[in-house]
């Protein structure tokens, strides 16, 4: 019932969202005709588009709060490429979560150069953990699963940790050749927190029979056979640095129908400007390519995309992070959820070198205009999946001989994850995108399906 409620909400949530998304600046120009003979009202100035936060949990409670982005369009010469993105978000479950985020985007705040600014404060009670390294790592629904006559249950969150994250991330682009050839520099600044799920804030409130059982979770456990190291279990703060080389030729870059953007980035955290006994360095590399099948209406985008660990220790609560240009959203972490393997659980692979590969086709089958906006509305079905290729060391030696490691590990049976699904996409002057993904799981081992809602296509 929980699910169907935040459900309902979220869809709910979706139709207000059109209602008061507004053009600030309430400009517009000439209409601009396609190939096709159909109209774009070009924009200038500031426009804005905003989306309600509401959902329910029944750990978390009540959540609420509201996201906006501000696109400013300048004279309108660049339609729909914009001059300056402001994107703020603020929502809060009554039990501690939340999202608070500012980002920003431009290549007319500094001329010559394309400026990329996020801060971002993620606390999360209930933050997905099912160890490390994919398959090797087994996961049980059943314990988690709190049916009245499902006798495996051990805790709705068994699988959870309670983690705190700060996040400030700075990059530059720039010209090398042309605009499609680019040089990237940047560094973030990352404060982690971690520690066992407060089982008395989440009992708050609760009756006896709705209660979370005080019982031992996954992390809790991994912390007590040190699987985790002692000096990274409450997690720890480090800076890295960026170099990379970026191809861009799309032709949009809110939803491309042609063109190229790949990336390659050399990432590196010094022991200096860290709480970590040792560095490390990564390397990731990401390449995204677009199709038009039909015209303005039907096309085909993939991307691939691989990170390694290049030398140096990664401390296990940086492991999920994956680095690449710009930000789709509030997380970048994966493998699993909405942005890297939809339909299979968040975070479920976590290794030290993780590859994976999305493929989507997209259908823009309606367009119209309305409150003096150009909206369009988009279909998708998709196919996600990705694997870890270098491992996290796991020492069993402590686990206590009483546990049938069976029931918690299961070496040497990494293999791809994979989800598919389909999407609904509403979007407002081609640049605010409300986005909204089911996807289901290919194996019971990654969970069964999820719902995603949010803005933009996943790449």
């Amino acid at each position: 019932m929980n699910k169907l409620f935040t459900r309902a909400l979220f869809f709910i949530a979706i139709i207000l969202s059109i209602s008061i998304s507004l053009n600030a600046a309430n400009k517009t120009d000439d209409d601009d005709k396609d190939k096709k003979g159909k109209t774009d009202k070009i924009k200038k100035g500031w426009n804005v588009g905003g989306l309600p936060v509401v959902s329910y949990d029944s750990d978390l409670g009540l959540q609420l709060g509201a996201l906006v982005n501000l696109y400013h369009y300048g004279d309108g010469s660049r339609y729909p490429r914009y001059d300056h993105s402001i994107y703020v978000e603020g929502s809060w479950f009554l039990k501690g979560s939340g999202i608070f985020r500012f980002y920003y985007d431009s290549d007319k705040l500094i001329k010559g150069i394309r400026t990329s600014f996020d801060i971002s404060y993620l606390p999360d009670r209930a933050f997905k953990f099912f160890g490390f390294n994919g398959y090797e790592a087994v996961y049980n629904p059943t314990w988690e699963d709190d049916s009245p006559n499902n006798t495996d249950y051990v805790s709705r969150v068994f699988y959870r940790t309670d983690r705190k994250f700060f996040r400030a991330k700075l990059d530059f682009q720039g010209n090398i050749t042309s605009e499609k050839f680019r040089w990237l520099v940047g560094a973030d600044f990352y404060n982690v927190q971690m520690s066992n799920v407060d089982l008395d804030l989440l009992n708050k409130g609760k009756g006896e029979g709705d209660s979370l059982p005080n019982t031992p979770g996954l992390f809790e456990l991994y912390n007590n056979w040190n699987i985790i190291p002692a000096n990274e279990k409450d997690g720890g703060s480090f800076t890295i640095f960026k170099l990379g080389l970026v191809y861009d030729s799309r032709d949009n870059e809110a939803l491309p129908t042609r063109g190229i953007w790949t990336e390659a980035i050399l990432v590196t955290a010094p022991k200096f400007t860290s709480t970590m006994d040792n560095g490390f360095m990564k390397f990731a590399i990401t390449h995204r390519q677009y199709f038009s099948i039909i015209k303005d209406r039907l096309s085909f985008a993939y991307r691939l995309g691989m990170q390694v660990n290049v030398s140096g220790h990664t401390p296990y609560y940086a492991q999920g992070l994956m680095y690449y240009v710009g930000m789709k959203g509030a997380y970048n972490e994966g493998l699993g959820g909405g942005k890297t393997i939809r339909g299979i659980e968040r975070n479920r692979v976590i290794g030290d070198g993780i590859a994976y590969g999305n493929f989507e086709l997209r259908w823009k089958f309606y367009k119209f205009q309305l409150i003096n906006q150009n909206f369009y509305l988009a279909l998708s079905g998709f196919f996600d999946t990705g694997r870890a290729i270098q491992y996290v060391d796991v020492n069993t030696d402590n686990v206590p001989g009483s546990i049938d490691q069976t029931e918690f590990f299961d070496i040497g049976s990494e293999n791809f994850h994979s989800g598919y699904g389909g999407g609904l996409h509403i979007a407002m002057n081609q640049n605010f995108i409300i986005a909204v993904d089911y996807g289901r799981a290919l194996s019971e081992k990654d969970g069964t399906s999820g719902l995603y809602i949010g803005l933009n296509f996943l790449f």
